[in-house]
């Protein structure tokens, strides 16, 4: 019997962990890339217990060269900082969302989930 050979996974995100940590939120990502791909890892917030019309949101990137894409899986932290204007305390409700980000502008692998602080 031939031994299975190696199928390039799907570029995949997973939201691991939302967290506080003043003034900044970060988010824990468990990832996957195949070789050769060119873009980055985007992270966005925003508060949704805000009681207001203004929006509260924060955005972090984790830059092409500190991805590691060789179709296994990795984790890393994504620091989103605040929008000026915007502050977090322990108990908001949050949307985040993680995605790729490619050089032409395209997005895709979009993953959400709602957290607590």
């Amino acid at each position: 019997m031939a031994a299975p050979s190696a199928m390039a996974k799907a570029n995949v995100l997973t939201i691991d962990k939302v967290s506080l940590h003043k003034p900044n939120v970060q988010v824990k990502v468990t990832y996957s890339c195949d070789p050769g791909l060119d873009h980055e890892l985007v992270a966005n917030a925003q508060r949704l217990d805000t009681g207001t019309r203004d929006e509260v949101t924060a955005a972090g990137t984790v830059k092409r060269d500190k991805l590691i894409c060789d179709s296994d899986s990795h984790v890393t932290q994504v620091n989103m900082r605040p929008a000026q204007g915007s502050h977090f305390v322990k108990g908001n409700k949050l949307k985040v969302t993680v995605f790729y980000f490619d050089n032409d502008g395209f997005s895709y692998a979009h993953e959400d989930a709602v957290a607590v602080l």
